[in-house]
């Protein structure tokens, strides 16, 4: 109620009313691996963080929450709390264990003190939700992943939480936009995407970001979610969408949107923008140089990493910005250069030392999507040395992300992948240099006039942003800000 309803009622005679009692939900979080103290984080051992976010989200929705002590997979040990949930609250929420696994107890628990109505809903992130009833109460049970554990909050415990405060849904609200880049989708599920929404010349712009059920930080830093329907395989780029927003005001003029090649350096780079004035964020999706040049040409980002090899020239970037652009409609400003080479398992058991080694039939690579500079410079170096790439066994497997090659070799999928250096020390890998090369930022003209370019441009010249980098190693940032003349 708000303060004019309590006047309005009182001005009517009416000093009482009938209300619905806050409902109480009971938060039961289990796992083996889970620990409540960064201390006790160990191999094998993760911070259990679900069951406060989840008790944050039904405070927030007006409920009272009651959560149980973290509990390991134990089933008997699990039952008796579950009980003594249904005793205490309206609506029991258990987190985790909804799998089909050998330790995944939250199905048949239900199904003993109640009755369970569905286990696995066509939903992505959040299949594994189990939904039932025992004692008369609902019992909602959440996979463990973070993404697919809060998809599953907002879907069913919040207008179960509405429903028993005697109050409808409310949907949230909505914000229509052009979608940055496309997003492929697998029918049969409806899928719900994580975006972050910017304007760019007076189009709303929605950038999708990094997929995954464990990937936390993409709810941090997203505007909401553009859901995919079961019925179609996947949305195209700059198509229409309707983003579900998480909070009702999103400062869409605060949002540098840079679309174009992936670097690391970015995600710091936000963070000195955000340092630089707190008003603003970055948000990045990744389609490779040659799309964020389009994607400037088009008017659909504000920036564009670039890092593109002219093999005629020896130049970067600007023969093939000037083959689509005028020099009077964009700027180029220099990031940094940074070294490239091939990303090898520790101690390099494959013994690769250059590129000529790809073609060997005992080696496995994972290439770069079309369009990216490090696919055009892999190709250049395999032109260089005489190298088919019809040799180079994966050559047609892509990934869009230095750190999505890194992890491929990482997990033993590949014995090699071209990337930074940075990239390979996040994942603990060996490097075998191959190039260095010039990492550009591709700046929209009318961006250029903004607070946004102040701030990007006073945190590239900051040396506590350049140290940051450099540390990352395999980075010279002594030029960065500088502009580059493309006349």
């Amino acid at each position: 109620m708000r303060p004019v309803d309590i006047g309005a009622l009182l001005n009517a005679g009416h000093r009482e009313l009938s209300v619905h009692r806050r409902p109480v939900v009971a938060i039961v979080p289990t796992g083996t691996e889970l620990v409540e103290d960064p201390a006790l984080l160990v191999d094998g051992k993760i911070m259990e963080s679900n069951s406060r976010v989840l008790a944050a989200f039904a405070h927030e929705l007006g409920a009272r929450v009651k959560r149980m002590d973290l509990i390991p997979d134990d089933r008997d040990l699990i039952l008796k709390t579950v009980g003594e949930a249904l005793d205490a609250a309206d609506l029991v929420v258990v987190n985790a264990g909804t799998s089909a696994g050998r330790e995944d107890f939250t199905r048949s628990i239900i199904d003993e003190l109640g009755r369970v109505a569905v286990h696995g809903v066509a939903m992505r992130p959040g299949k594994p939700v189990v939904l039932g009833a025992a004692r008369g109460k609902p019992v909602i049970g959440l996979p463990g992943f973070p993404v697919a554990n809060f998809r599953g909050a907002q879907e069913f415990m919040e207008p179960m939480i509405a429903a028993l405060s005697g109050a409808a849904p409310h949907g949230g609200p909505k914000m229509q936009a052009r979608l940055a880049r496309k997003i492929f989708s697998a029918p049969g599920m409806d899928e719900f995407v994580q975006v972050k929404v910017g304007k760019v010349n007076d189009v709303i712009v929605a950038v999708p970001l990094p997929r995954g059920s464990g990937v936390s930080m993409a709810l941090v830093r997203s505007d909401g979610v553009v859901k995919v329907p079961a019925a179609v395989e996947g949305v195209s780029r700059w198509a229409d969408v309707t983003v579900l927003l998480s909070e009702r005001d999103v400062d869409v003029e605060g949002t540098i949107l840079a679309i174009g090649s992936h670097d690391v350096s970015l995600d710091l780079l936000s963070t000195r923008i955000r340092e630089e004035d707190p008003s603003l964020s970055l948000a990045s999706a990744n389609v490779g140089s040659m799309g964020g040049i389009i994607a400037i040409k088009e008017g659909q980002a504000h920036i564009a990493g670039t890092h593109l090899l002219d093999p005629e020239t020896g130049d970067f970037n600007v023969p093939y910005i000037l083959e689509r652009l005028s020099p009077d409609e964009v700027l180029l400003v220099h990031l940094g250069w940074r070294e490239q080479g091939l990303m090898v398992a520790p101690g390099n058991p494959a013994g690769i030392e250059g590129a000529a080694d790809l073609a060997r039939k005992d080696v496995t690579f994972v290439n770069r999507q079309k369009g990216s500079g490090t696919r055009l410079l892999l190709d250049y170096e395999l032109g260089r040395l005489g190298v088919d790439p019809g040799e180079v066994t994966g050559y047609e497997r892509e990934m869009f992300t230095h750190t999505a090659v890194a992890a491929a070799v990482k997990g033993g999928s590949a014995d090699a992948g071209l990337g930074v250096l940075a990239a390979a020390r996040a994942l603990g890998l060996d490097f075998v240099p191959v190039a260095r090369e010039r990492y550009d930022l591709l700046v929209l003209g009318s961006f250029s006039v903004t607070r946004g370019f102040e701030a990007l441009t006073s945190a590239l010249k900051d040396p506590r942003y350049r140290e940051q980098v450099e540390a990352l190693g395999g980075y010279d940032l002594s030029e960065s800000g500088k502009i580059i003349d493309l006349k």
